[in-house]
């Protein structure tokens, strides 16, 4: 937790056009307060919010995003876009964590035009979390360098990731309690283990051999990871052919520099 008193997180917030701006408007006409250091950015839905939007958030200084949508099932558009997005948030929550970084960054809130107050009251409890926890990186140990490595890797799997999103967590009906079941499920669990967790970890590992060659050892260190968890990856790694090992220096090398 920070003890930084004069610490205020930036946050940005990605908002739809037809109900969250609305309630952001009207939160501001009816004068009821909010933190400054808020950034707003409207979008038309909040199925347009993309994962690479967030992590642009993330790498350009922030220390929180939070989604803005119509409330489940109350979407202005046929396609129910909002549970596209409450679909992406509680993946990339997830993947927060699995790299080290406090989940509670990333929010998603439903907010209707009418409902100034609600916004208000949800940004003022958001900005409070944030300046108990500290700014990004220093609140979970990790130096700006290693911040920067952790989301690169996640960047370079965007693609696998919007794909396995669409394709692997399609969720019918569509409705809010089926999506909050899933997303808090067992299965949801053991389907991110299976699809991103390797991934993210050889994704991570591709960047830090391509600064310069490592041992299994200090992998693990810089990871936090047991050394067995790393050498089976490199196994994994070396046999696609992406690194090898240096016999000579016994310390693994990024093939494709």
């Amino acid at each position: 937790m920070s003890s930084d008193k004069s610490f205020q997180p930036r946050i940005i917030g990605i908002i739809c056009n037809w109900c969250c701006y609305g309630g952001a408007d009207l939160c501001g006409v009816s004068r009821f307060q909010y933190p400054p250091h808020i950034r707003l950015v409207r979008v038309m839905c909040s199925a347009r919010v993309d994962i690479l939007h967030i992590l642009k958030a993330f790498t350009t200084g922030n220390d929180a995003v939070f989604v803005g949508g119509c409330h489940l099932c109350d979407c202005h558009y046929v396609t129910n876009g909002n549970f596209n997005a409450f679909s992406m948030v509680q993946v990339f929550k997830k993947i927060l964590k699995t790299i080290g970084i406090f989940p509670e960054r990333l929010r998603i809130e439903w907010v209707s035009a009418g409902e100034g107050i609600r916004f208000a009251n949800f940004m003022n409890v958001f900005s409070n979390e944030l300046t108990a926890l500290g700014p990004i990186g220093k609140a979970e140990g990790i130096s700006d360098e290693e911040l920067k490595i952790k989301f690169e890797a996640i960047k370079m799997l965007v693609p696998f990731l919007r794909l396995s999103i669409t394709q692997r967590m399609l969720i019918q009906p569509r409705t809010e309690d089926a999506f909050n079941n899933f997303f808090t499920s067992k299965e949801f669990d053991e389907l991110f283990d299976n699809l991103f967790t390797e991934k993210i970890i050889a994704s991570q590992i591709m960047l830090l051999l391509k600064q310069k060659p490592r041992s299994t050892n200090e992998l693990s260190q810089i990871l936090k990871l047991n050394p067995s968890e790393i050498s089976g990856l490199m196994n994994t790694t070396s046999r696609q052919g992406l690194v090898k090992y240096n016999t000579k220096e016994k310390l693994y090398e990024n093939v494709l520099k």
